[in-house]
């Protein structure tokens, strides 16, 4: 490599770099303290219930400790103070109050478990698979797939089923529910309901490999029209562009061993290996929100994906300048 060659490559890394740090900045601000459901409120209402119990039993702790050392401090010319064999009614004060303190938090405990993580339904809602590195939604019922971005009805709440297709992740959306792994070979259960519309950030919690911080997710929840205008929209086949640039790229999709990995409704690609791109543009995130889906940063991908996403699954291509054009044309197409 020539000097001006690593000189280029030198500064895309600092443009990579630059833009990983704004987006992170963006897509790394969980409000942990902002529960947006019911089920998040459960588990934040316990948080905030135990840690006023913890800190008065800190306060009054350290208060007898503060108050002994005060009173019964060494004096030049006191006799030691009178020792004491026992006390009964001390000793079950101590043992009862404990005990108390473990009966009424195990029943917070309880009960909010009950309302965090109700019964599974017979048929979820939605099938979420881990993957290094993103997520693929299902939704059972109607049949749509898509990757990163889980839309939801706002006010209803969903059952969805965990599962992984490799090595252990965890699914969470701290607004909107608890954590929960998703295991290979053990599906897991979860329920998420959103008060209002809005978008909700969620994150794989457990370290899976290189790119776990970089394996972001949107939940979008919407109104129920919204939403089934959504799905609705989701279920139609990709449009096929029949001449130009967006028609050669797909040319190039096809060619290529793409096609042995994506999914596109509509053409000859059915491989479930990587995110389904059938409506691809419509998305708001790239690289499970390494960066946002914009057309430059598209382009980016498509030249070096490892560049963008350093351990990504996807290959380099090798792509000519002419061939990436061709092909974010044809993705800008899959709205």
């Amino acid at each position: 490599m020539n000097s001006k060659d690593s000189l280029r490559v030198s500064r895309h890394l600092i443009d990579e770099r630059d833009a990983a740090a704004a987006t992170f900045a963006r897509m790394n601000s969980l409000p942990v303290l902002d529960p947006q459901s019911p089920e998040a409120r459960a588990i934040f209402h316990l948080a905030i219930v135990s840690g006023i119990i913890f800190t008065l039993i800190f306060i009054i702790v350290a208060g007898m400790i503060v108050y002994a050392l005060m009173r019964y401090r060494w004096r030049e010319g006191e006799a030691e103070p009178r020792q004491l064999a026992g006390n009964k009614a001390v000793e079950i004060v101590w043992t009862a109050i404990p005990c108390l303190i473990v009966v009424v938090l195990f029943l917070l405990t309880w009960q909010s478990m009950n309302a965090s993580d109700p019964p599974a339904a017979a048929t979820p809602d939605i099938v979420i698979t881990g993957h290094q590195w993103w997520w693929e939604a299902r939704y059972p019922k109607s049949g749509v797939i898509t990757a990163n971005e889980i839309h939801i009805p706002a006010g209803r709440p969903l059952s969805i089923r965990l599962e992984s297709a490799d090595v252990l992740h965890e699914f969470w959306v701290a607004q909107l529910t608890r954590k929960m792994a998703t295991v290979p070979d053990h599906p897991n259960h979860i329920w998420i309901q959103a008060d209002a519309p809005a978008t909700y950030l969620g994150v794989c919690s457990e370290f899976c490999g290189t790119q776990h911080a970089w394996m972001h997710f949107l939940v979008v929840a919407e109104t129920p029209e919204q939403f089934a205008a959504w799905e609705k929209a989701q279920l139609a086949p990709a449009k096929i562009p029949d001449s130009g640039s967006a028609a050669q790229g797909l040319a190039i999709f096809q060619e290529h061993s793409c096609i042995n990995c994506h999914a596109i409704n509509g053409t000859a690609a059915e491989a479930r290996v990587g995110p389904d791109l059938t409506h691809f543009a419509s998305r708001r995130i790239l690289g499970a929100g390494v960066v946002d889906n914009t057309p430059a940063n598209l382009r980016r991908w498509l030249t070096d994906p490892q560049l963008v996403k350093p351990g990504v699954k996807m290959p380099d291509y090798k792509f000519s300048e002419a061939q990436v054009t061709q092909l974010a044309d044809y993705f800008e197409t899959l709205q």
